[in-house]
């Protein structure tokens, strides 16, 4: 019960890796704060975890818009009264095309959410957190999602490519700035992982991926999710600043 008595949100919490990592934290203890853009997905998470015998909060939210994610975190703390862990998975991605054929509404709709997005997110989770007194000389943790194209170019994909890299400049950056605070910032860089936003993909594109990764398959959303749980836990207390890949060794740089 790793975090028996804390409060953790998850972003992009209704589906895929984030659901996983809902479910992870609530069964360690966790009050859980599932937050999406799909209502009825993100309420079917929720119930999952209740039927469980988890305590959990589905809210709606547009990561996007810095009003959706500034109304989120006022009512997970007027819910819950405080914030221990966040991690911020929601993304989008895109067919891959040519670099020349990307439309500029199409750059826009994935740097909005896989970076401007966690921004938002960051801003407003560190203000909870430095609001709240310290336990053991911690305030809280952040965890973000990246992608194995934040290490090595995404084929047909330059505006996941450039969020995901910049994103680990907003992971290292609260990282160095908010250590004294108590407050550490971690990413996952997860390869092909099986999840509905994979499996959005054309079936042609999903088999390639399936050939190349280690092992030839998929990696499983449960698995990535462990990665993510783990860097906000108090056994991570010592990681701060970091992107580990959880790819099963296709990336190793």
């Amino acid at each position: 019960m790793r975090f028996e008595g804390q409060v953790a949100l998850v972003t992009g919490g209704a589906s895929g890796i984030g659901r996983a990592a809902a479910e992870q934290f609530s069964r360690e203890g966790a009050r859980v704060v599932v937050a999406d853009r799909d209502a009825a997905a993100a309420e079917a998470c929720a119930q999952a975890i209740r039927d469980a015998g988890g305590d959990t909060l589905p809210v709606v939210v547009d990561v996007a818009r810095e009003d959706s994610v500034a109304e989120l975190l006022d009512t997970a703390v007027t819910h819950y009264g405080r914030l221990d862990a966040a991690f911020n998975n929601a993304g989008v991605s895109s067919h891959p095309m040519p670099f020349v054929d990307v439309s500029e509404q199409e750059w826009h709709r994935v740097v909005s959410v896989n970076l401007t997005g966690v921004f938002f997110c960051m801003k407003h989770q560190l203000r909870v957190m430095l609001a709240q007194e310290p336990v053991d000389g911690l305030r809280g943790a952040l965890c973000a999602s990246a992608s194995g194209a934040a290490r090595v170019p995404a084929p047909g994909q330059p505006h996941y490519t450039a969020a995901k890299h910049g994103l680990l400049g907003l992971v290292k950056l609260v990282a160095q700035e908010q250590l004294a605070q108590g407050i550490r910032s971690n990413a996952i860089l997860p390869g092909a992982t099986d999840t509905p936003m994979m499996r959005d993909n054309p079936p042609e594109f999903v088999k390639m991926l399936e050939r190349y990764s280690p092992g030839g398959k998929l990696g499983r959303a449960e698995d990535v999710a462990a990665a993510a749980v783990w860097l906000c836990s108090r056994e991570a207390r010592h990681v701060n600043g970091q992107s580990i890949v959880v790819d099963g060794g296709g990336i190793l740089i």
